[in-house]
């Protein structure tokens, strides 16, 4: 996993804070899951800023680790929320695809939006075609002499579009756009949240939790205290549970990712559309929803999701209620 986050503090007073529990929330997921996790934070490319500045960093992690066939790009902003879900790989080397992305075919094609796609969530095989395709998307950005054109073009491609300057996320799908062949390569993951827009998914957090809770009373295999070493396994246990939970949207399994887009946790400048206490609030919820889970394998949980500072004790057979 490869993340990041600016050189400079935060303006937004509270941004730090919210930075270090999402790095914390990545380290706890690669260490339950044995991944490797480097966090940037300075520019590897003095004219590749903002949301670009990904592009040079996922390729010098894929030079600087040639044994990983995987580079899993994660914004800053976004948070995993289910800590047992392990990504399929298989389903992504199966008909041999580099770049696996949040997105719908449909909406590139057919309705042209610019927000067909997330950008900010991608697995990227660790290949030459992944090197020469970073090299191509990487040219519509700050450091090509056409920059400002390419701005324009996309607009002029789509139209819900609302800023002039060119994007990593336009630019993607505009490659996709011209040049279809490249789903040939390009996976578009719309089967489960592989990163999910937190305002439909925030909301919905206290009945999962109720739907897992009453899984877990009525498993006891699920009740059992573990070892985080073996959470996949009990990832297995619960999947017969979840056979009609759906996936996505209106779905009550755990969200794989809630990605906070347009809240800009670190500069406070979030999307004018969201009240900034809506994200932050929603930061914290999602954080410690995702800490529950990892919590309780040490015995303890938030009662209260918006409370980060208290924890209550969970009996080992919790949360079932006795007698014992």
């Amino acid at each position: 996993m490869v993340t990041g986050s600016q050189p400079n503090p935060c303006r937004n007073p509270i941004g730090d804070h919210l930075l270090l529990r999402a790095f914390k929330n990545k380290v706890d997921y690669c260490r339950i899951h044995g991944y490797d996790v480097f966090y940037n934070n300075v520019l590897l490319h003095p004219r590749m800023k903002s949301y670009w500045a990904k592009l040079p960093v996922v390729k010098a992690a894929m030079l600087a680790h040639p044994e990983a066939e995987w580079i899993w790009w994660v914004d800053s902003d976004a948070l995993i929320t289910d800590m047992e879900y392990k990504l399929p790989l298989d389903r992504y080397n199966y008909k041999g695809h580099n770049l696996v992305v949040h997105g719908w075919s449909k909406m590139i094609y057919e309705e042209k939006s610019w927000t067909s796609l997330n950008a900010g969530v991608f697995l990227i095989r660790n290949c030459q075609w992944s090197m020469d395709f970073i090299d191509v998307w990487a040219n519509m950005g700050p450091i090509s002499p056409d920059y400002k054109k390419w701005g324009v073009i996309q607009r002029s491609v789509f139209k819900d579009k609302l800023f002039p300057e060119s994007d990593d996320q336009s630019a993607l799908i505009y490659l996709l756009f011209k040049d279809r062949r490249l789903t040939d390569k390009i996976y578009l993951e719309g089967e489960y949240y592989f990163e999910g827009y937190w305002v439909e998914i925030v909301p919905t957090y206290a009945n999962i939790t109720e739907k897992y809770t009453a899984m877990e009373r009525e498993d006891g295999t699920l009740r059992r205290r573990h070892a985080e070493k073996v959470s996949e396994q009990y990832a297995a246990f619960r999947e017969p549970h979840l056979k009609d939970a759906g996936n996505g949207r209106w779905s009550w399994r755990r969200p794989f990712i809630t990605h906070f887009t347009g809240c800009q946790p670190c500069s406070g400048d979030h999307n004018q559309i969201y009240a900034g206490e809506s994200c932050w609030s929603g930061m914290v919820k999602a954080l410690n929803f995702a800490d529950n889970q990892v919590l309780r394998k040490y015995g303890f949980m938030h009662p209260d999701l918006l409370d980060s500072n208290t924890v209550t004790e969970t009996p080992f057979d919790y949360p079932d209620e006795g007698p014992w």
